[in-house]
């Protein structure tokens, strides 16, 4: 079970990885004039993404729902989270590597094709989906109902043993 300082613990670390992310999608393009650092606040933003996804995997998986074997529950509760971080995740890879594509060699030039645009402007609005989903997602998790039996968990067993 997840005590309430493990989760207050990963819930500050979950919301100090979302935050970087802002930092990144909020101010990378002010600095297409030096690619390097681009570069490495690219990566250091897709890890910090897929360590949100690692961490609530192992939410999910702590969680006494799933240890009782209704993970079908869980993925029903939290599919559109679970989609929506997949897809942003795929959106943010394919933009950094098409900037970095497009301006490493000539970072002085301001290179903005409709393509980029599109994926820039889906990539954005994938990124407010994603941490608001992603944010209910981490405090619902925080629920006492998922980490303990209760006749809430027990009529969802009976629905899926049916």
């Amino acid at each position: 079970m997840l005590q309430t300082s493990n989760y207050s613990l990963v819930l500050s670390l979950q919301f100090l990885l979302l935050s970087y992310d802002l930092f990144v999608n909020s101010f990378s393009e002010l600095l297409r004039t030096a690619p390097v650092i681009q570069l490495v606040l690219f990566i250091i933003q897709d890890i910090a993404i897929l360590f949100n996804i690692i961490i609530i995997f192992l939410m999910f998986f702590n969680t006494f729902v799933f240890q009782a074997g209704l993970v079908n529950l869980l993925f029903h509760k939290f599919k559109g989270t679970i989609i929506l971080t997949a897809v942003y995740f795929a959106l943010s890879i394919s933009l950094h590597v098409w900037v970095m594509n497009l301006r490493w060699k000539n970072s002085n030039r301001f290179v903005w094709t409709d393509g980029l645009q599109t994926l820039f402007v889906f990539q954005r609005l994938a990124a407010v989906l994603y941490c608001y989903f992603y944010k209910r997602t981490a405090v619902r998790l925080g629920d006492p109902r998922f980490y303990q039996d209760s006749l809430w968990l027990r009529k969802e067993f009976t629905q899926v043993q049916r």
